[in-house]
């Protein structure tokens, strides 16, 4: 059986332990996460240590980035089988810290970004959540003081506010995006997949599906505007609730009049009962 890898749960610890990881000039890779892990996180953590001669994985429930009426409370917390999956891959560390750990009594400070946090895309929805995301990213980054850090595209707004937040902010953190992981019929995978009825879960490749051939019509020569509306009518006419089917510019997420303005990324957001998914590809 491998051997559980160290875990720190107090800033005491995890700079010792940092500090042991980087006594021979060691790299250090940092793969957050709020736990849960599916095949999707454990590619994250293979992708870091191809990278880094070290890799430490955050696991931590970040309130600050759920609004009142979403699934905090319910969120899956899966600590022993977290740490079961984390120790066959021979992570070298992992930050478990509390909520009073990351935001102590009179904690005061966040940071608000804009740019790809501002354009009108989960942040339509969740106004709360980039704020949430980037302070609770940037203390990870100050704490664990990575040479890289690895998060998946999936979520793919998050991956451009953490990018353009670390280099607005000389962290001196390289951003690392890798290749949504995806279950065989091209559903994206994620926590909340576990939420999903055996009826919902047939629909959902739906979502994936019709981004593929949005892209293809796109990359055939047909109008932006028409492809974009099609693919919302069939991720509806499937049940879902759509939140957004965009096509943005890859880098700025900013909307876009054709694929000439590209690089381009199609994003989707729709809610099929009471469960949300998210999933984006490339043009």
């Amino acid at each position: 059986m491998p051997r559980s890898p160290a875990v720190a749960r107090t800033l005491p610890s995890l700079r010792r332990a940092l500090g042991d990881l980087r006594a021979r000039r060691a790299t250090v890779a940092l793969v957050p996460t709020m736990g849960a892990l599916h095949d999707g996180h454990i590619k994250l953590v293979q992708h870091a240590k191809r990278r880094a001669s070290k890799v430490v994985v955050s696991i931590f429930v970040n309130p600050t980035q759920f609004a009142p009426h979403e699934d905090f409370g319910s969120y899956p917390r899966t600590w022993k089988a977290d740490l079961a999956k984390l120790a066959a891959e021979r992570v070298d560390l992992v930050w478990n810290p509390g909520v009073g750990t990351m935001y102590p009594p009179n904690f005061a400070t966040r940071i608000l970004p804009e740019g790809p946090a501002t354009e009108n895309l989960e942040d339509r929805f969740r106004p709360h959540f980039f704020g949430g995301v980037a302070t609770v990213v940037g203390k990870l980054f100050t704490q664990c003081r990575p040479d890289i850090a690895v998060f998946g595209q999936k979520d793919y707004q998050q991956l451009k506010v953490v990018t353009r937040m670390a280099a607005d902010l000389d962290l001196g953190v390289k951003v690392i995006g890798v290749p949504t992981v995806r279950e065989r019929d091209g559903l994206a995978m994620s926590s909340r997949n576990v939420y999903l009825t055996p009826e919902q879960r047939a629909v959902a490749p739906v979502l994936h599906r019709t981004m593929k051939e949005a892209a293809k019509r796109l990359r055939n020569g047909d109008d932006l505007k028409a492809v974009i509306a099609d693919g919302g009518r069939t991720i509806e006419s499937a049940g879902f609730t759509l939140d957004y089917f965009e096509a943005r510019h890859a880098e700025t997420l900013a909307p876009i009049l054709s694929i000439q303005d590209g690089p381009v990324r199609l994003l989707v957001a729709a809610k099929i009962g009471t469960t949300r998914l998210i999933d984006n590809i490339g043009i």
